[in-house]
């Protein structure tokens, strides 16, 4: 078997594992949960001419996956938990309770994620979310608690997405085995034509590895740090009533201007039909005048 035949079924090999790759990343487990933004697209598949790479027997292509494709084992790797907390609360200032959180995020290595602030003077409110370490989350939730006058509504929540984690790293490891292979037959081709050939199948092994690394990053830093948002509204204080003159004068007002809107509307609407009903009133009083004449004139019995 001369040297270009060996480099043609070595590229097909390759090839073959890349499609393997393709199949695994798509198939869902059952019972498995699924993230829209955690799908790695698998490796483009170019089509290079057939002269080039060419189908091989199934049994090489299943040894050769085999070699490659050794998935991660779960037992060796740590549980991925991703906790998030949302929590509604009231307090007496609520531009110093968004400080307040601020400065308990940055104590516990964390940062804030944002924050926002309403001050309509009925009603102000604010927002702040923020990321702690995860193993600071029941702590920080005491923390908050701590700050409000009233806590009105809280929720936690726990994902664990080690399989999805364990997933990736099999993929990740069986996209970096074909890389180096498309090195080494990018090492072997000897005319221009199987260099460019290579090269394009290497770009795309490539960007495949990219974007798995990156799903993988962003399961690390969402599972090592949690993430709580605070709605925070202002409390009342304690005796005050909860009706308010102003505002039910201003309801009042209001009120009358939506009946002079109404009444005017109807107004309107009877002058732009003013010559419909005038005509009508005419008609009904000219026939009423005359049945009434006629009832007159006749001669009685």
């Amino acid at each position: 078997m001369n040297r270009t035949i060996k480099f043609t079924l070595l590229l097909a090999l390759v090839a073959a594992l890349l499609i393997s790759v393709a199949c695994s990343s798509t198939a869902e487990r059952p019972g498995k949960t699924t993230w829209s933004e955690s799908s790695v697209p698998p490796a483009p598949a170019a089509a290079p001419p057939s002269s080039f790479l060419q189908s091989t027997s199934n049994s090489d292509s299943m040894a050769y996956s085999g070699e490659a494709g050794g998935g991660a084992d779960t037992s060796v790797i740590d549980r991925k938990i991703v906790r998030t907390g949302s929590i509604i609360m009231e307090v007496d200032d609520i531009s110093k309770a968004q400080a307040d959180i601020a400065e308990m995020a940055a104590q516990y290595q964390g940062y804030v994620v944002s924050s926002s602030l309403n001050a309509n003077k009925e009603q102000p409110s604010g927002f702040i979310s923020f990321r702690v370490p995860a193993d600071k989350f029941n702590e920080a939730l005491v923390k908050l608690r701590a700050l409000a006058v009233k806590v009105t509504y809280e929720n936690t929540n726990s994902q664990d997405v080690t399989e999805q984690y364990t997933d990736l790293k099999a993929q990740l490891s069986n996209y970096e085995a074909t890389e180096a292979q498309y090195l080494e037959l990018l090492k072997k081709a000897d005319n221009v034509k199987d260099m460019l050939e290579v090269q394009r199948e290497l770009s795309s092994v490539r960007g495949s590895i990219e974007r798995v690394k990156g799903r993988i990053q962003y399961l690390d830093r969402t599972s090592d740090t949690s993430l709580i948002e605070v709605t925070l509204n202002k409390s009342r204080p304690i005796g005050e009533s909860s009706w308010d003159v102003s505002g039910v004068f201003k309801g009042a007002v209001d009120g009358l201007i939506a009946f002079g809107k109404v009444l005017l509307s109807l107004l309107i609407w009877l002058l732009v039909f003013s010559p419909v009903w005038i005509i009508a009133l005419v008609i009904i009083f000219v026939v009423r005048r005359r049945n009434k004449a006629r009832r007159n004139a006749a001669p009685s019995k």
